[in-house]
C-alpha cells in the first residue's frame, strides 16, 4: 500500500513541475521584448556598461548620439559618429535619441509705455 501512495506522490509532483515550468514560460515571454526596429538612418544612444561606478558616478551612462548606418538580422546594428568609424553593437545596448527634436517656441510680447 505505501508504494501505491508513494508512486501517486511522485506523480502529482511530476505534474506539478510540468505545470510550473509551463507557466513560467509563458511568463518569461510576456515579458520578452521583440526587436526595436531601427532603421538606417535613425539617431541613437549608446549605453556603455563598462562606466566605472565611482569616477563620476552622476554621469551619464549613455554616449552619443550616433547615426544607424546599417541593420543586420537577429538584432546586430552597424552605428557611427562624426569622430568614430562604423562599428556593430547589439540593439539591446540603443535607445532612440530624442535631443534633436525638441523644438522651442518663442514667445514676443510688446508692452507699451501708457
Amino acid at each position: 500500500m505505501q508504494m501505491l501512495e508513494l508512486e501517486e506522490w511522485r506523480y502529482h509532483a511530476y505534474e506539478n513541475t510540468k505545470l510550473y515550468k509551463k507557466r513560467t514560460k509563458s511568463l518569461h515571454d510576456a515579458r520578452l521584448r521583440g526587436p526595436k526596429g531601427f532603421q538606417v538612418g535613425d539617431r541613437v544612444l549608446l549605453y556603455n556598461s563598462r562606466l566605472k561606478l565611482f569616477p563620476g558616478k552622476l554621469r551619464s551612462r549613455w554616449s552619443g548620439p550616433f547615426t544607424v548606418t546599417q541593420v543586420f538580422p537577429y538584432g546586430t546594428i552597424e552605428i557611427a559618429n562624426l569622430q568614430t568609424k562604423p562599428f556593430k553593437v547589439n540593439d539591446q545596448r540603443l535607445k532612440l535619441y530624442l535631443g534633436d527634436e525638441v523644438e522651442r517656441a518663442e514667445l514676443v510680447v510688446e508692452l507699451a509705455d501708457p
